[in-house]
């Protein structure tokens, strides 16, 4: 490997990454969010839909289950919510699949926790 090839590796910036328990968390977020967006930009692509939606549902149930453990670090008021906002989910998500309600409100939930795993509180 020539001294190039070497630098490129060096300062590739995946070669460097800090994965923080947020930072994961926030990416783990934001694909399952854009996958979601992407299947109602398709046309409402049910199969990609369904799929996402399985995923958000799996990864709502994890974040639960950290929050509802008595050694979570977060504030109990904030573990209250996060355990609201994923009962919200499971239930939404049924009536998006049964029903044809809009997934938008999945999304919008999703955003705002990005929100505010990203400290922005008002942009992502």
């Amino acid at each position: 490997m020539n001294t190039t090839l070497q630098a490129r590796a060096a300062y590739n910036a995946e070669s460097g990454t800090i994965n923080t328990p947020r930072a994961t968390e926030y990416r783990a977020f934001a694909r399952i969010t854009h996958r979601l967006k992407s299947a109602v930009a398709n046309g409402r692509d049910m199969p990609a839909l369904a799929a996402a939606i399985h995923d958000n549902r799996r990864l709502w149930t994890i974040l639960a289950t950290d929050v509802a453990q008595p050694a979570n670090p977060l504030p109990a008021a904030l573990r209250a919510q996060l355990v609201s906002l994923a009962e919200f989910t499971r239930v939404h998500s049924g009536k998006v699949l049964r029903e044809g309600a809009s997934p938008d409100p999945l999304i919008d939930v999703n955003i705002a926790v990005m929100r505010g795993l990203a400290g922005t509180g008002g942009t992502t």
